[in-house]
């Protein structure tokens, strides 16, 4: 049985330039593109381009818009929750008179 034989540097880059010429042949064999599936295919991307485009102008608006709502609703007043002004005064004229008729 013969022993392992370590390649020299000629060998290895010989092997090198055969495997690169075999690559190089195998591109050139490749037919070319279809102009119209090139074109197919280059459409397809604006498209998608496009959508995702209007997606983001889509969202940048929402948010702009959420952005605004929620600066309008800290810029309002907020709702009374309890009662008016005007409901505690008779509340409290009504107390007073109920006093004023106990006394006497």
């Amino acid at each position: 049985m013969a022993s392992y034989k370590e390649p020299s540097f000629q060998e290895r880059t010989a092997l090198a330039q055969q495997a690169r010429a075999k690559a190089l042949a195998k591109l050139a064999a490749k037919p070319a593109p279809d102009p119209a599936e090139v074109a197919k295919r280059q459409a397809a991307a604006a498209a998608r381009e496009q959508a995702a485009a209007e997606k983001r102008a889509a969202a940048k608006a929402a948010q702009a818009q959420a952005k605004a709502d929620k600066l309008a609703a800290a810029a309002a007043p907020p709702e009374p929750t309890g009662p008016t002004e005007a409901e505690l005064k008779a509340a409290r004229d009504e107390r007073y008179a109920a006093r004023k008729k106990r006394k006497g």
